[in-house]
């Protein structure tokens, strides 16, 4: 299994990246770590962990399901997280000298689904605050199946540089965001003035991602493909300039037992450095 990617990352696409808000990286994984992040998803949709969501909803076709923190039940996905090439190109692309993890989130819309991931970014689901140029995070959308465009995940070109906090979507009724602890705004209607944006959206094959920002705007629709699953993994680390924050309200993933208060700096065995790697 490769720790370096397939085609190196360029001066081009880290000045891309923070431009643009994301970037499609070709042939970061070899065929090794596909099939062993495949072989970990299919357990894990098997046997889900404790924050396991379903969002189809009882009598519609398909199945949306959603699960975290893989890293923590599958060997695969630990080795993905810790010792992949995702580690260095997120810190090439936060210009920052140490990276930690934070989390990730697998998203599979087997076929036939047509619940769609509402337009969103992804800051304000979270306790953290950056005081570093963009947010400080960088994620990552990963594949695992070949994604044609239609069906792939899509980003609003330069929409981490707007300067807005919109306000986070929850599939779950439940779930409450506090408006007041933290200022945010609608999310604007995408769909009904996509002529007034312009967006960033791929063709992907296994081991291709998308690399993108805490603060861009992203969706993706159903699978309405009856022949062709659709199973993608996101990997999210965070630079050195990023702090936890304690806030009220719902927060995604629930992440508990770390031990940080406000204003603390990242890490501790829940979020450990990715990067610099020190095996």
């Amino acid at each position: 299994m490769n720790r370096e990617p397939l085609e190196p990352v360029t001066d081009a696409q880290v000045r891309a990246f923070r431009e643009d808000g994301a970037i499609c990286l070709r042939r970061v994984f070899d065929a090794d770590w596909i099939e062993a992040l495949r072989a970990a998803v299919d357990d894990d949709i098997a046997s889900p962990g404790p924050m396991v969501r379903l969002n189809t909803p009882a009598g519609n076709p398909g199945r949306f399901f959603v699960d975290f923190q893989l890293w923590q039940r599958h060997d695969a996905c630990r080795k993905a997280a810790l010792a992949s090439p995702l580690p260095a190109i997120a810190a090439r692309l936060l210009a920052s000298t140490r990276v930690n993890w934070y989390h990730d989130h697998l998203l599979v819309k087997e076929p036939g689904t047509l619940e769609r991931t509402p337009w969103h970014h992804d800051f304000p689901y979270y306790p953290l605050q950056s005081d570093g140029e963009l947010d400080g995070v960088a994620s990552f959308w990963l594949p695992l199946d070949p994604v044609p465009r239609d069906t792939a995940v899509e980003y609003v070109r330069g929409s981490h540089r707007w300067g807005k906090r919109y306000a986070p979507k929850f599939f779950r009724k439940e779930a409450a965001f506090d408006t007041a602890a933290v200022p945010v705004e609608e999310v604007p209607d995408i769909d009904a003035q996509r002529d007034r944006y312009e967006f960033l959206g791929w063709d992907m094959a296994p081991g291709d991602v998308i690399a993108f920002t805490g603060l861009t705007l992203h969706g993706a629709p159903g699978n309405r493909a009856l022949d062709r699953r659709r199973r993608a993994w996101a990997l999210r680390y965070l630079g050195e300039r990023v702090r936890w924050s304690e806030r009220p309200g719902t927060v995604s993933p629930p992440i508990e037992g770390h031990g940080l208060k406000d204003g603390d700096a990242i890490g501790g065995p829940l979020f450990p450095r990715a990067w610099p790697q020190t095996s």
